[in-house]
């Protein structure tokens, strides 16, 4: 990739992404992309990634395990007083300079995963939807499942700008969000049923390994102090819970991963943010494989960034019936969300 279309990307993260809600990514982003040794570094991502994302994570990861500098007095995820982002830009950039064998090393071989937990305020009243339609147990199945967070959205509790609470009631994991727009449906009190849960990734996340561990904490931006106690709270979670994890390509893996579902389910395939890391052709291929499945067995497909960015999707495949509504416009952090779904 082109130092000058590297620069855009950064620019328009600075702009479009951290504005309000990162100052410290957002003057950060402004400044490497006017720089060309950090630009040289940054392009070391892999194929696919997205370079914002993982330059930024990679150095708050060496952060967090441990590497001191001067430059951790920036980051509120390990100051408790963190200095001035305007004066960030030096210590950022010495930093990158002395650890950049580390960074490159990162870049070559992590990944930019699914790991915004908050995003399931928007899963849940989707899948209670999707049950009311269906009336059947669902059998989740989630593509780019990172360390499989959010295949528990039914073992979290939530609310939406009121007293009322829904889900689990006795989960520690609690999250919240603003319904921007539209009036949510009638929420039942208990989640769901949820027959099976498969998440299938092409680098599975294990959270019992410390530095796996870390790198989701470090994808989180540094300011979100909420994001990264819903992230702890919800991995401490997993570990009471069964989900079966498949390290492998997902559109390839997915026919056979379908015909595992349990008998009077329904099948249930969704994906958050992941399919931005897709080709056009692995998007058209992704939905021809599920509109195959569909052929076979009933389905159901949400899913957002495969058409258009950020708003959520739902395709039907019912007794034979197929159709396409729009749920929403989501937030990536899943701080709101637009409600346009009737069930």
């Amino acid at each position: 990739m082109d130092e000058k279309l590297l620069a855009e990307r950064f620019k328009r993260f600075a702009e479009h992404e951290c504005k309000g809600s990162s100052p410290l990514y957002e003057f950060l982003s402004q400044q490497i992309s006017e720089d060309g040794d950090l630009l040289a570094l940054s392009s070391f991502c892999s194929s696919g990634q997205p370079v914002p994302n993982l330059f930024l994570g990679s150095v708050h990861y060496l952060l967090l395990l441990g590497v001191k500098h001067e430059l951790g007095e920036y980051y509120a995820s390990l100051a408790k007083n963190p200095r001035s982002p305007e004066g960030s830009f030096l210590p950022f950039k010495d930093f990158c300079l002395q650890h950049g064998s580390e960074i490159i090393k990162i870049l070559q071989s992590r990944r930019v995963q699914t790991n915004e937990v908050r995003r399931c305020t928007y899963l849940y009243p989707s899948f209670c939807s999707i049950y009311e339609k269906v009336k059947r147990p669902l059998a989740l199945v989630e593509l780019g499942t990172s360390a499989g967070l959010q295949l528990l959205w039914d073992k979290y509790n939530y609310s939406y700008g009121t007293e009322e609470t829904y889900g689990d009631m006795d989960s520690s994991v609690h999250l919240s969000a603003k319904l921007r727009n539209g009036t949510l449906p009638r929420l039942p009190k208990t989640s769901p049923p949820v027959v099976s849960r498969i998440g299938i990734d092409l680098h599975v996340v294990d959270l019992s390994k410390e530095d796996e561990y870390i790198w989701l904490k470090a994808l989180i931006w540094p300011e979100h102090a909420d994001r990264m106690e819903c992230f702890e709270n919800a991995a401490d979670c997993f570990q009471s819970q069964s989900a079966e994890l498949i390290e492998g390509d997902a559109i390839s893996l997915l026919p056979r991963v379908a015909g595992q579902s349990p008998d009077e389910s329904v099948l249930c395939i969704f994906h958050t943010h992941v399919a931005n890391q897709f080709s056009e052709a692995q998007k058209a291929k992704l939905l021809d494989t599920v509109r195959h499945i569909g052929g076979k067995q009933d389905v159901l497909h949400l899913y957002n960034n495969i058409t258009d960015v950020g708003r959520l999707h739902l395709d039907s495949f019912i007794d034979g019936n197929e159709s396409h509504e729009i749920v929403g416009d989501t937030d990536g952090h899943g701080r709101w969300f637009d409600w346009s779904f009737s069930s």
